[in-house]
């Protein structure tokens, strides 16, 4: 998938090697956050059970829930910022005019 993802967009960006490395950098680490906020085994759905189980909500479990994903978000931005900044800033005017349009078109990589 994320070969896919890449020549997906290199190829609509008309990217070379060197930004194509620059995007194999930034899905690794959007890949590490997504996997590191799902947990090790994480069920979510499980883990939504577990703050209903009682006759009450717990409160406490579902704010330590959002304080782990918080914590991880944040201890992963660094990267994936850095790797975003990197990709972003190799490409030419006109490649990032095109990134710029997309975005505020709402379209993704995947259609034309």
């Amino acid at each position: 998938m994320r070969g896919k993802a890449i020549e997906r967009i290199g190829s609509k960006l008309d990217l070379n090697d060197a930004q194509k490395q620059k995007l194999g950098v930034l899905a690794d680490e959007l890949i590490a956050q997504r996997k590191a906020l799902r947990g090790e085994g994480a069920n979510p759905r499980a883990q939504m059970q577990g703050l209903i189980a009682g006759t009450t909500f717990d409160r406490a479990g579902a704010q330590r829930l959002v304080d782990q994903k918080t914590q991880t978000v944040q201890a992963g931005a660094p990267r994936v910022i850095a790797a975003m900044a990197d990709f972003y800033d190799s490409l030419t005017p006109e490649q990032q005019a095109k990134v710029r349009e997309r975005l505020a078109e709402g379209r993704r990589w995947g259609r034309s």
